[in-house]
């Protein structure tokens, strides 16, 4: 009788870096109830009030996807990078900062003339520092759309996707395991899969509920040896 041989272990996952630029296709946006009202106010376009719509909400909650998602779809320049010619679709992202109020008055005005605008921020267009009294009876009466802090199925969907991108395929439980543990913001997300990446690939290891705790344990220091 001969001894059985050892079984060979599986086959390791090829990983991929995360530094690819990221997606902003529709398909790719995962919607909830914590966003279907923005989701809701966007495809209303081009029958926004004034042509203009400022999309608000935190850091993360998927205000850019959203917005980059409509450029592509409408082919909005995206200012101030781009100059808008009379008529066309435009998008400014983070318009209650760093943007000048010449600028922001200026592309407003610009609906009037049959043009689209598009807004992004953080905060409610009525808390916007503006120096102009013009520009903030304008920013006063700005449509608004409000995606609120991303709930349970949005975080599951964004670290699902952000895991295949670079090809690998954790179990549901180890994604139940840490939407539990970590901050509940989408840059949180992005974190705790960066460093799960980088560890299982230096040890060679399957993402496991066992990696993911040793992990959120050990935090960053988990990366100074391969750093």
């Amino acid at each position: 009788m001969t001894a059985s041989s050892p079984k060979a272990p599986p086959p390791l996952q090829l990983r991929l870096a995360l530094d690819r630029p990221p997606s902003y296709a529709r398909a790719d946006f995962v919607a909830s109830t914590s966003n279907a009202a923005a989701v809701s106010a966007i495809d209303a376009w081009p029958r926004w009030p004034g042509g203009r719509l400022v999309l608000v909400g935190p850091e993360g909650s998927g205000k850019t996807h959203l917005a980059r998602a409509w450029a592509g779809k409408v082919g909005a320049v995206i200012a101030p990078h781009e100059v808008p010619e009379r008529r066309q679709a435009v998008l400014l992202e983070d318009a209650d900062r760093a943007i000048d109020d010449a600028t922001l008055f200026h592309l407003i005005n610009m609906a009037d003339t049959g043009a689209t605008l598009m807004l992004t921020a953080r905060t409610e267009p009525s808390v916007w520092p503006a120096r102009l009294a013009d520009l903030r009876s304008r920013l006063n009466a700005l449509m608004v759309a409000r995606i609120e802090a991303p709930d349970d199925v949005v975080l599951t969907g964004v670290m699902r996707k952000l895991f295949r991108e670079s090809n690998i395929k954790p179990g549901d439980e180890v994604l139940a395991y840490l939407i539990k543990r970590i901050e509940r913001s989408i840059p949180a997300v992005r974190d705790v899969v960066r460093r799960i990446d980088a560890l299982a690939d230096a040890e060679g290891r399957e993402v496991t509920r066992t990696l993911a705790r040793q992990i959120l344990e050990c935090g960053d220091k988990t990366l100074d040896l391969f750093e």
